[in-house]
């Protein structure tokens, strides 16, 4: 299993989500959250190891602790909070005290299948959240933390405590951390074909002529 290093970080952030999901199709392991964006257009792109956890509704049960916490104060410096949050679509998964530990504790960003609150305060702190949107409800009494690091849906995608989380404007990939250097080699493979697609029409070749010659349409197998 290959190690996210410092080095490992820096490969993947030359890539973009297209080219890891891509480079997941070509690996048999396709895994994107589906309609989950940057929260603020100035949000920057992000990859750490995963630490999930799982939002489920009180339905006005007592909880003893604001929801996450610990899971904030635990989490390794890099890591990328994780949430399943999507069963209550009205919901916060995430707001300003929340982003404002996260930040403070060193993690690398957010992602979450839910709604976040407290949108000005997280754009000052520029801490990077991804999410399905915005409300103004509390989760208090609303909503609970039921799982931590435990295996979960995001947004469509199966997340595991340390798989490596993507994320881009483009939106999010979840790479399985024992594929993490064979999708990360063939992402890289696969960006190089498609900058010299880019390079020959920019020097005035034709899109079917560069196309052909790829083989774009075969490129994933």
């Amino acid at each position: 299993m290959a190690e996210f290093t410092k080095e490992m970080k820096e490969r993947i952030l030359k890539l973009s989500t297209t080219n890891i999901s891509d480079a997941m199709d070509a690996c048999g392991c396709s895994n994107a959250c589906t309609g989950i964006e940057p929260l603020y257009e100035s949000c920057r792109k992000i990859a750490g190891p995963a630490v999930t956890q799982r939002f489920i509704p009180t339905d006005r049960l007592p909880k003893e602790k604001h929801g996450g916490m610990e899971t904030i104060q635990n989490a390794a410096p890099g890591s990328v909070i994780v949430v399943e949050g999507s069963n209550r679509t009205d919901m916060n998964t995430c707001g300003g005290i929340a982003a404002t530990a996260a930040c403070m504790n060193g993690l690398e960003g957010w992602v979450s299948d839910g709604l976040v609150r407290d949108v000005d305060e997280i754009v000052e702190l520029q801490f990077p959240m991804y999410c399905k949107g915005r409300t103004v409800y509390t989760a208090r009494g609303r909503f609970m933390l039921q799982a931590v690091n435990e295996p979960i849906n995001c947004g469509g995608a199966l997340c595991r405590f340390g798989d490596i989380v993507v994320a881009d404007k483009s939106g999010v990939v979840i790479i399985p951390q024992e594929r993490l250097e064979e999708v990360v080699a063939k992402a890289e493979e696969l960006a190089a074909k498609e900058d010299k697609m880019i390079e020959a029409i920019k020097a005035g070749s034709k899109l079917g002529e560069v196309d052909t010659k790829a083989n774009y349409e075969n490129m994933l197998k």
